[in-house]
């Protein structure tokens, strides 16, 4: 395998662009080339030790770059971001809104693919490994559900059965974002709370049929700015589809500082569960779970191995876009394939 360091960039310096960085830190074969950033370089410049550099001046840096990744804000940065950044470099993403991900696919693809570039979309927790569990979940148990926790590898397995995702009570920094970008919010965190009866129907093997708003209940914390309409606001999130419309709401508004002291942490977790029968009576569990001290610190190290696979598969002579569900594993690990196999496999 080669020594050369693959070279990374960081798009976006929020809670995610500072969780990659520390997981490029902890990568040996990766260095970080800079990060940047719509924000005054200068402001950026006095949290971090890394280099900093205005996103105006991105094309510059073509021949200093591997691959960048994407840590802007979910809802509304990366659509417009990583089709233009895909023109320039490959790419690696968060985005995470399920129902629009075939559209966000085709739109990067046309780029990566015209530019001779590989952009891999929606790498995380969930969308990411929760999805490919939930895969792995319904190949292998056919013709049951899985429950996230984790789809794709699930429902490869077992046919006909349907793995369901329970994200543990936690941070969604996707959600959490899209109410920012709300007029009038100064800060606001959400949390996701699994309904523990649909969790129970879905361990007994009964599985049904569950909408998102029955597997779980969102509460959001808002600070509004002095002055905003809060009814407005809490309207706007209540009914924001793709993120916050189909489930049980609760809005509260808070003070800044206790938003800062009761609510900085950003814990985050949930499994996927998928029961079923490989024959009458012989019933099968499959369960995949983490449990996040720091959600934005676990996704950049998820981004960061994906990026990794991004860089070999460029190589490779690949281009165009993909998910989670079009990666060899292999290509994740630090090791060469060889190792990789004689110590895990």
């Amino acid at each position: 395998m080669s020594s050369k360091k693959i070279r990374i960039a960081i798009c976006g310096y929020g809670n995610l662009g500072k969780g990659a960085e520390k997981a490029v830190a902890n990568n040996k074969d990766m260095e970080l080339v800079g990060i940047f950033t719509r924000r005054n370089p200068a402001e950026i410049a006095e949290q971090t030790s890394t280099k900093v550099i205005s996103i105006d001046d991105v094309s510059e840096y073509v021949d200093d770059v591997d691959v960048i990744i994407m840590a802007g804000g979910l809802a509304t940065d990366l659509p417009q971001q990583v089709p233009e950044f895909a023109k320039l470099f490959s790419t690696v993403d968060s985005f995470d809104t399920h129902k629009k991900i075939p559209e966000y696919l085709v739109a990067v693809d046309k780029q990566a693919r015209k530019n001779g570039n590989i952009s891999i979309i929606s790498v995380g927790r969930d969308p990411g490994l929760f999805s490919m569990n939930r895969l792995y979940m319904e190949s292998i148990l056919f013709g049951t559900k899985a429950y996230s926790v984790n789809r794709l590898y699930m429902e490869s397995f077992l046919f006909g059965t349907k793995a369901h995702s329970f994200w543990g009570e936690g941070v969604s920094q996707g959600h959490s974002d899209a109410i920012r970008r709300i007029s009038g919010v100064k800060d606001a965190r959400q949390d996701t709370i699994p309904m523990l009866e649909a969790m129970e129907r879905v361990r007994k093997g009964e599985n049904p049929d569950l909408s998102d708003g029955e597997k779980h209940r969102r509460i959001c914390y808002v600070v509004a700015e002095e002055g905003a309409d809060k009814g407005r606001i809490r309207e706007e999130i209540i009914h924001m589809p793709n993120y916050f419309e189909p489930y049980d709401m609760t809005v509260y508004y808070i003070e800044e500082e206790e938003l800062k002291t009761d609510y900085s942490g950003l814990p985050h977790g949930g499994f996927v569960l998928c029961t079923g029968e490989t024959s009458p009576g012989v019933k099968q569990r499959m369960k995949f779970e983490l449990d996040l001290d720091s959600n934005p610190e676990f996704t950049g190290a998820v981004l960061v191995a994906y990026a990794r696979a991004a860089y070999r598969m460029k190589k490779e002579g690949q281009t165009g876009a993909r998910t989670v569900f079009d990666v060899a594993p292999i290509l994740l690990h630090p090791d060469a394939r060889e190792e990789a196999i004689r110590k895990l496999l």
